[in-house]
This record gives structure tokens, sequence and C-alpha cells, in this order.
């Protein structure tokens, strides 16, 4: 499990990218509850942004509740993730992180996921929304068996 970026964290950083970066290491650590502390409880998630098959009509996924239920859906269903931020993007209360999310699938597959993650943050620094750019398709052709 990791993170690589290629920028210092260590370095004062801007709200919304810390909020990105407190997102990525709850989900690499599997911690559900400390994850969902980081959203706006009536925060927004669209990952993929439009239609997929995590939300067939493209509406996202709104508030506590449902960005739980989004949780359940894809990222409890992980093995391992691995994200590699190539570049990032921070403007006012958002960051857009351009890179490639890596995911080790049950039945010993890896996927990888290039995308940009844009990350929104209110004045108190809790994620009011998330929003993924990534191609369905182009992710799911780079699905490779890499053990049984």
């Amino acid at each position: 499990m990791s993170i690589t970026v290629c920028w210092d964290p260590d370095a004062e950083q801007p709200p919304a990218r810390l909020a990105a970066w407190r997102s990525m290491h709850a989900v690499v650590a599997g911690e559900k509850e400390q994850w969902l502390a980081l959203f706006h409880p009536d925060g927004l998630i669209e990952d993929p942004v439009g239609p997929s098959m995590f939300d067939e009509e493209g509406k996202g996924h709104h508030g506590a509740e449902g960005i739980s239920a989004f949780w359940d859906k894809t990222i409890a269903n992980v093995d391992r993730f691995e994200f590699r931020i190539a570049d990032s993007h921070a403007a006012g209360d958002e960051v857009a992180n351009v890179g490639t999310i890596t995911t080790w699938l049950p039945g010993g597959y890896r996927v990888d996921t290039d995308g940009v993650f844009v990350y929104k943050v209110g004045g108190d620094g809790l994620i009011v929304s998330m929003r993924a750019f990534w191609e369905t398709e182009r992710a799911m052709a780079t699905a490779t068996k890499v053990s049984d």
C-alpha cells in the first residue's frame, strides 16, 4: 500500500490538497470511519463523473449516507490501493490531482485508472465534493491477472 506524490507533503499545503492527501491515506489504510469524517455532511462524490457501474443515473453520491454507501460499493471491494499523483494543481478551495490509482481486485486482478481527481473543501476544511474524471473502458483495458 502506498501513495507517491511529486510535491513535498510535509510542506504547508492548501486545505484542499491536505484533504485529498488525508482521503488517499484513509483509503489505503482501509479506514472507512476516518475517511467518512473528512467529508462535509452534505458532501458529494462523483467517481467517475457521469453515469457508471457505480452510479447508473450519474447524479453522484450525496450526504453521509450516500458517501458511506459509495465506500461499501467500491472501496470496500478492493484488496489494495496505490495512488501515484504525478501533479497537483491547487486553486482557491479546490485541488485537481493528476495521477493513477492502481487497484488490486479479488481474483488476482490489477487495474490502473488514470484520471484527474478534483476535491473541493469548505471553510472548515471538510470535503464538499470529490469529482473523479476517468474512463471505465480505458481503466478496464489495463486489467491484468497478476495472481490466483
